[in-house]
């Protein structure tokens, strides 16, 4: 790709079809749209190298002042990664299924480094690697259909993609209930977590995508359109997720839940929803929630990998993934069956560096020093 002409026009590629995502140039503006609906812009290889590639051409170029980020009109923004084609490289090729997680985490990285400011523009349900990729935006801003949601645990994996970096960071141990849980939640609740920075009816961000096209600033031209969403409804619960699921166990975490004397039929609900979830994934997501507090981003990802290859070849994520995704029957197996079951050692081996290697992650400097 070549830096833009001095008649102002991109020699960036028109937004046409493509690999599932879209870019696109109007003056000032680059976009990314994700544009695989019938997939629910599950973010697949393609997708990930298409998008790599592109974004640091799109920093060196001048002429661009700030990335958009959309998804083509549908009912979602991102269901996440595309975990059908993940299994079947994880069943036929685990050293593969290992260089796309490396793949993955060094796109989000790369993300989180640009060197431009970027708008999501969310309007629909966003999850798993969705998530990850749209929190490295600057500005975050939330349609009326805006849903988060991590549901990892459900299928025998863990949050990824760096975002148990930013759960961990949420108040009254909001983070970890989502992310054990997989619950999912709106504008209203995102916007008190700084989720989001901003929320804007869908039916104006093309105006949004008008004004940063003619290097509007970018602060003022959200914040004239930001409509507060009103109370969140988990202000709440802060207080009974505070107390549960500050406990140092997942045990113990079902245990305060099931003797809680407030809100006790969420409590019950719950815990009948942790009990549902992989034992193992519990446990490894509750202590890499714990110690991601202590890390920074590119340190949560270098052990998102180190997970993620331990995991992806484990009988829970291929079961997980076999009855909830492939045959969408039933429920899993999970070995270990029971929390009970999952030894401090087997989910301390998990967290072990990698005799295969570790991702090597440059250094913020250094990615800077890359122009991206």
């Amino acid at each position: 790709m070549s830096m833009t002409d001095s008649t102002g026009t991109s020699n960036l590629p028109a937004a046409g079809p493509g690999p599932g995502v879209r870019f696109g140039r109007d003056r000032a503006a680059a976009t990314l749209t994700l544009d695989r609906a019938a997939k629910l812009n599950a973010i697949d290889s393609a997708m990930k190298t298409a998008i790599a590639n592109e974004i640091p051409r799109i920093a060196r170029d001048p002429q661009v002042y700030a990335v958009l980020l959309r998804a083509a009109p549908g009912r979602m923004f991102s269901a996440g990664g595309d975990i059908r084609e993940f299994y079947d490289l994880a069943l036929a090729d685990p050293g593969r299924a290992a260089e796309e997680c490396a793949r993955e985490y060094r796109l989000i990285w790369l993300l989180d480094c640009f060197s431009k400011p970027s708008i999501a523009l969310i309007d629909g349900p966003v999850m798993g690697t969705g998530v990850g990729i749209v929190h490295t935006s600057t500005h975050r801003v939330a349609g009326a259909g805006y849903r988060f949601q991590m549901p990892e645990t459900l299928i025998g994996f863990f949050p990824d993609n760096g975002v148990c970096w930013h759960l961990a960071r949420l108040p009254h141990e909001i983070g970890t209930w989502l992310g054990l849980t997989g619950a999912a939640i709106g504008r209203e609740d995102a916007y008190w977590l700084d989720l989001v920075t901003h929320c804007i009816d869908g039916g104006m961000f093309d105006d949004i995508a008008s004004a940063i096209a003619n290097a509007e600033p970018i602060d003022q031209v959200l914040a004239a359109l930001h409509e507060p969403p009103g109370p969140a409804p988990l202000q709440v619960l802060a207080a009974v997720i505070e107390h549960c699921f500050s406990a140092g166990s997942t045990a113990e975490i079902i245990e305060r839940l099931e003797q809680s004397g407030t809100e006790r039929e969420w409590c019950a609900a719950t815990a009948k929803t942790l009990r549902l979830r992989s034992p193992m994934a519990l446990e490894v997501t509750l202590r890499h929630l714990r110690r991601a507090r202590y890390l920074d981003l590119r340190q949560t990802l270098i052990v998102d990998y180190r997970l993620a290859v331990k995991l992806v070849t484990s009988h829970d994520f291929l079961e997980g993934v076999r009855v909830r995704i492939v045959e969408k029957s039933g429920e899993p197996r999970w070995q270990p069956s029971t929390l009970t079951d999952v030894g401090e050692r087997l989910v301390e081996r998990c967290f072990d560096l990698l005799p295969s290697g570790e991702l090597h992650l440059p250094t913020r400097q250094e990615m800077l020093g890359m122009r991206v």
